[in-house]
């Protein structure tokens, strides 16, 4: 039933003007209209429709999209007898960690892998990352 109801108010966003939009945003939200084009209004003003009919995004999507999440991104842990392979500039460098969980590159002990990753480019790269052991985040 709930369905149903939505998908027809959504049907009938699709033909609304920027007024019909404004105006069903402020009774929606009780905020102030964002200034936005005519199509992005109207995926906003459905988005709050569905929230309010279904329910929105959970509290951890909602501290991620606001950049308040204290949970770093996912690393792949160093285990003993790890080895990284990565081609850079026509080189191949190959990093290894040992049965303590220190990292070897070039015959030297390093701290991190960011410490290697900006030996090996010169530049600041999170060792991870250039390494590929970071987990991508996807949009949802």
């Amino acid at each position: 039933m709930i369905v149903a109801r939505l998908d027809h108010t959504l049907r009938e966003i699709a033909g609304m003007s920027r007024t019909e939009l404004q105006d069903r945003w402020a009774k929606l939200t009780g905020r102030p209209v964002p200034r936005l084009s005519v199509a992005m209004l109207r995926l906003a003003v459905g988005y709050e429709l569905q929230a309010s009919a279904v329910g929105g995004l959970s509290r951890a999507a909602r501290r991620h999209l606001d950049g308040s999440s204290d949970v770093p991104p996912r690393a792949m842990p160093l285990a003993p007898g790890l080895r990284l392979v990565r081609e850079w500039q026509g080189t191949v460098h190959i990093v290894t960690v040992d049965d303590t969980g220190a990292i070897h590159w070039n015959g030297r002990r390093w701290k991190s892998l960011s410490e290697v990753a900006r030996a090996i480019t010169g530049t600041r790269w999170s060792g991870p990352a250039f390494f590929g052991l970071r987990q991508r985040r996807t949009a949802a």
